[in-house]
């Protein structure tokens, strides 16, 4: 019962958030914004409206690939959303622009998270090895080390998981708050950037729920 509820039902969670993301880039992908501008146009005009120059706008590969890396600050659109004029493309890529607004801006919990990615990155292979292979092994005695190993593991994906949230829905709010103020959506166009920035966010609050499941499962392991 203690898998089902740690594991099983966020393991769940995920794909319906997933699923969520899916239907809701579908749907409003096939939504022409009133501006006609691409997402590459409106992450310019986000970060002009900002202040913030120096920053790389280029098309990435892969179905919704779109990310910014602080390291380089270069912002990745899907095709999709690079060429795109659709109401979710300006979304996905005005939220994109956000998080490098929250950059140079010198947003704290942005920061925390570029931080955490070396050592989540550490993590997340040690999980997967330590899950995959320990098994029967966490219930040995001598096999102790590697059910603490894992925990820790979950630990920092947990931490990393929760940092993760405040930046993404904050990413989010200021996207919205920008494409209205400069016109580029309009107020009756905003709610299906809403539904589309939403249920991203739910892939995020699913990782979290995902990480923290296991770490607690895991913890009960090393209780019984």
């Amino acid at each position: 019962m203690d898998y089902i509820g740690y594991v099983i039902l966020p393991l769940i969670l995920g794909l319906w958030a997933q699923w969520r993301v899916r239907s809701a880039f579908g749907k409003w992908s096939q939504v022409g914004a009133r501006s006609g501008v691409t997402g590459a146009e409106a992450a310019r005009e986000v970060l002009r409206s900002a202040g913030v120059d120096g920053v790389t706008i280029s098309r990435s590969e892969g179905f919704l690939s779109d990310h910014y890396n602080p390291s380089t600050r270069t912002l990745a659109l899907s095709p999709d959303n690079y060429d795109g004029s659709s109401i979710a493309a300006l979304g996905v890529a005005a939220h994109e622009a956000g998080h490098a607004i929250q950059h140079a801006q010198g947003y704290a919990a942005l920061g925390l998270r570029s931080t955490l990615v070396p050592v989540t990155i550490v993590a997340n292979q040690i999980a997967f090895w330590a899950m995959l292979f320990g098994g029967f092994l966490f219930q040995q005695s001598h096999n102790g080390w590697l059910l603490n190993l894992a925990i820790g593991a979950y630990a920092v994906i947990s931490v990393f998981t929760l940092v993760t949230l405040p930046v993404e829905f904050d990413a989010s709010a200021r996207a919205r708050k920008v494409l209205a103020s400069t016109g580029l959506l309009q107020a009756d166009e905003d709610r299906g950037a809403r539904e589309v920035l939403d249920a991203a966010a739910w892939t995020y609050i699913a990782a979290f729920v995902a990480a923290l499941g296991n770490l607690l499962f895991l913890l009960g392991r090393r209780r019984d």
